[in-house]
């Protein structure tokens, strides 16, 4: 095991952290805490016992500095799934990692309800040894089958409360989110039943109606996942999920930024419309940085090309290739800009999922940060005030 530098202080770099930017910053980590932040030459008086890094001479004039990214629903990535055993799961963190996403919520897809009890158990165990996954997300099994997008029919159910109690048992308190929806059978009583329990619910892969929908926040859903995708469309006369989600003002909207789930001018309205409530998502499977080719997505095929994963027997789209940095420069292309975006990938997921000490750099944070071209492009990543290894870092190899 490594052990944590007395300090590491990075030194002029622009900081874009909690909605804001401030240039010729610089930042001191000590024992995996974020320890002092200042401007200009001031950083000389903290640099005593400090590996000084001049932010500069890695990612090149206009350096930019942000806290670690949090991605809260993701499926893989690395030619690896969250499904997979603990070897899959830390390949796949791996891949995240090196594109800037220093903590996860591990997303699986519908199955048998024993063997997402058995995953999110795996997981549980996982998260009490590497502090970077930060629990489940349990994406079904309790989701509409005309919207059940790329999840196995077989596998879809309805939310009984001993399915819930279950899982539950299963995950205890590392089952973060649950997407489901809200029209089934039991579906508000399992919203209210979940969100006691203290885990965030998710309104997806649904026809909920506004009213439906709008009945779910009330009981206690807190997030839309993947806005637009899987659901009935923003209509003008039915405004539908995403309207309710974007006329309640404690709702979280994700949304996929890879280009292909959404057009990018909407992800700039979408901004616009919900500002500091848009969480940027990958929604990534094995594909992620590993390029096209035959994939499983549970116990479906997924063939990708180019970069984008289609379900092989229907074509629907099955998750992406994006890494959240290359969210970042498709949503700053789009015309958002640049300390918005980075909120989407960093304090609004936190906060989410009920983290708000992640995803900020403020004296007393963890440690964790992104250091990146002008480009926006990573240049290195610190976890817990460690750097990442030289096997951690690596360029994408997917489209995205």
């Amino acid at each position: 095991m490594r052990e944590h530098p007395d300090a590491t202080l990075i030194h002029s770099a622009r900081l874009v952290a909690d909605g804001t930017s401030t240039p010729d910053t610089w930042v001191r980590f000590a024992h995996g805490t974020v320890t002092a932040i200042g401007t200009g030459d001031s950083w000389m008086a903290s640099s005593e016992s400090s590996e000084v890094i001049d932010a500069r001479e890695i990612a090149g004039e206009g350096a930019i500095l942000t806290a670690g990214f949090v991605d809260i629903h993701c499926h893989g990535g690395g030619s690896a799934s969250f499904e997979g055993d603990d070897d899959d799961i830390r390949r796949a963190r791996t891949l995240h990692r090196a594109h800037g996403t220093t903590r996860q919520v591990l997303s699986l897809v519908s199955a048998p309800l024993g063997n997402l009890a058995a995953q999110v158990a795996r997981i549980a165990r996982l998260s009490e040894s590497d502090a970077d996954i930060l629990g489940s997300h349990l994406e079904g099994p309790f989701l509409d089958p005309g919207h059940k997008g790329a999840h196995d029919p077989r596998a879809l159910t309805e939310p009984a409360p001993d399915a819930l109690a279950a899982l539950v048992e299963a995950g205890g308190d590392t089952i973060r989110q649950i997407t489901l929806a809200p029209e089934l059978p039991g579906g508000t009583d399992a919203v209210r039943a979940l969100a006691e329990a203290g885990i965030r619910v998710a309104v997806g892969h649904t026809d909920a109606d506004l009213r439906t929908t709008a009945a779910a926040f009330d009981a206690g859903a807190s997030i839309l996942t993947h806005a637009f995708n899987a659901m009935p469309g923003l209509h003008h006369r039915e405004p539908g999920p995403l309207g309710a989600a974007l006329a309640d003002p404690d709702v979280t909207i994700e949304v996929i930024a890879d280009g292909v789930h959404v057009h990018p001018e909407l992800i700039r309205v979408l901004f616009a419309a919900a500002p500091e409530r848009v969480a940027l998502v990958t929604d990534a499977m094995a594909a992620a940085g590993a390029g096209d080719g035959h994939y499983l997505l549970g116990d479906l095929s997924v063939d990708v090309i180019d970069g984008v994963a289609r379900l092989r027997d229907g074509g629907a789209i099955a998750g992406s290739t994006l890494t959240q940095d290359a969210a970042l420069r498709q949503v700053v292309s789009a015309g958002v800009d640049l300390p918005a975006a980075v909120q989407a990938l960093t304090t609004t997921p936190a906060r989410a999922i009920g983290r708000p000490d992640l995803g900020t750099l403020t004296v007393g944070s963890p440690a964790d940060a992104v250091l990146l071209s002008a480009d926006l492009e990573v240049r290195q990543v610190w976890f817990e005030g460690l750097p990442a290894t030289p096997a951690d870092v690596g360029p994408a190899r997917g489209a995205n």
